[in-house]
């Protein structure tokens, strides 16, 4: 098995909506007319940003494939996902895929891999929908694809796919035999080279116990930079992982809204997102028009503040007076961090004047109430806190509106106070910040703790509430 490249998630990376187990997926690629180079990681990426997935790659298939029906016997194969348009695997690597698929084990059939293997029937049968005499497509563009079945798992709350950049293939040949169902399509524009129809965009079926998931969304071109955006569309990357999961386990526990993008109800409720999974522009260093010089990084579709990094903190680049900020975060064994509010430039760090919705993993410490996750550190108790593990993802928000704080975690509500006024003052002349600046700005930057641990955050959005009653 020296041919298969390894990422392996820790059990405890698992998204918060998951099974104990991780989805054992193998991406199948190493020849394609696509770029597949750049692809296949970018696929890799998708799958395993979600905490959903234990993925592998081969990039030798035919060497590597007959032991797909022993390992997925033997629990340790649940997804074959194919990135793959090039010469036959052999006779021993396509009987045990077959038979691999027919035992149960999920197939996703990604762009060009319904190009595949003119002629092989199984095959041909399991896609359902190929690219063959007769089929095309017109220039790249964008285009919105839409969801036309609400009711199959993997759709079921997801938003139609708005303005998506990619290939938008027509005239797929349905191969004799074949049953499948179509949960998306996308109007092929003749303006833009199409056919004036709509076309199916993600389809699901069964070949024998497997289920398969195809879509022929996600096309790259070799030495094409621009075509990138089709796998740094988080919308493209939402449907992939969907599809995987049901292809795998006939269920979907992942959002129906992609990472770090507005879902519909925030687009109309006023949301402004502060991150969008890929660049960090949004935030500066403390007191600085720049980034910290080390430190912080883009991983999994979060902004990551690495173990010892430094770097001190991140603080938003907008003020915030009243406001409702949402963000996922998820935490190191241990590890201690915090985000601010209404911090000014004031003093020497941001918690000289920012007061912190504390974040803090308790795997081998008992904190007071007033340092627990969710506390209003130092100032307020948790009330009713639900933490999750280390390493899994949480769900924060913080509400500041007419003079009172509100912090949320995993849905409830855990701190409920005054933050103006004379009850708040007397709270800080009660602690330790009452020789500081500390929570008398009506408005502030909004700030990411460097507390030394690693710590990461996605789905960061915003809402302004200082005209809204």
């Amino acid at each position: 098995m020296t041919a298969l490249t390894s990422a392996t998630l820790a059990l405890a990376l698992l998204s918060p909506q998951a099974p104990a187990q991780p989805v054992k997926a193998w991406i199948v690629s190493g020849a394609n007319n696509h770029d597949w180079k750049w692809t296949t990681p970018e696929i890799q990426r998708t799958l395993e940003e979600t905490g959903r997935f234990h993925v592998e790659v081969t990039n030798d298939p035919a060497r590597d494939l007959p032991s797909a029906a022993e390992r997925h016997a033997a629990g340790a194969l649940d997804l074959l996902v194919l990135d793959y348009n090039g010469p036959r695997w052999g006779d021993a690597a396509e009987a045990a895929f077959l038979k691999a698929v027919r035992a149960g084990c999920g197939v996703t059939v990604i762009h060009a891999a319904n190009n595949a293997f003119n002629g092989w029937d199984e095959y041909e049968v399991l896609v359902g929908l190929l690219w063959r005499r007769g089929t095309g497509h017109g220039r790249y563009h964008a285009f919105d694809v839409h969801v036309v079945d609400h009711n199959h798992p993997i759709t079921r709350g997801v938003a139609d796919l708005r303005l998506h950049p990619d290939e938008l293939y027509h005239r797929l040949v349905h191969k004799q035999g074949a049953e499948y169902r179509v949960l998306m399509s996308a109007h092929s524009a003749p303006e833009t080279g199409g056919t004036g129809r709509h076309e199916p965009m993600a389809t699901v079926s069964t070949y024998g116990k497997g289920r398969v998931f195809h879509t022929p969304l996600g096309h790259v071109w070799r030495n094409n930079i621009p075509s990138h955006a089709t796998w740094q569309d988080p919308q493209l990357r939402s449907l992939v992982a969907r599809g995987c999961e049901w292809a795998a386990t006939g269920a979907v526990t992942l959002s129906p809204t992609p990472l770090n993008r507005l879902s519909a109800a925030e687009q109309a409720d006023g949301f402004t997102l502060l991150f969008d999974g890929r660049t960090i522009e949004h935030w500066t260093a403390f007191k600085a028009d720049t980034l910290p010089e080390q430190g912080w990084v883009v991983r999994d579709a979060a902004i990551v503040h690495e173990a010892r990094g430094g770097g001190g903190d991140l603080v938003s680049r907008e003020l915030y007076g009243a406001f409702d900020f949402r963000f996922s975060f998820r935490l190191a064994a241990n590890a201690n961090s915090g985000v601010m509010w209404h911090v000014t430039d004031a003093g020497g760090a941001t918690y000289y004047s920012g007061p912190e919705f504390q974040l803090l993993d308790a795997t081998s410490r008992k904190p007071s109430a007033k340092h627990a996750v969710g506390a209003l550190y130092d100032l307020v108790p948790t009330k009713g806190a639900r933490a999750r593990a280390a390493g899994r993802w949480n769900e924060a928000r913080i509400v500041v509106r007419d003079g009172r704080l509100q912090h949320y975690l995993n849905g409830d509500k855990v701190v409920d106070c005054p933050c103006s006024g004379p009850e708040w003052e007397q709270m800080i002349a009660n602690s330790k910040f009452r020789n500081w600046p500390f929570g008398a700005a009506s408005a502030g930057r909004l700030a990411l703790q460097d507390h030394g641990d690693e710590v990461a955050f996605r789905n960061l959005r915003i809402r302004r509430l200082d005209q809204q009653k």
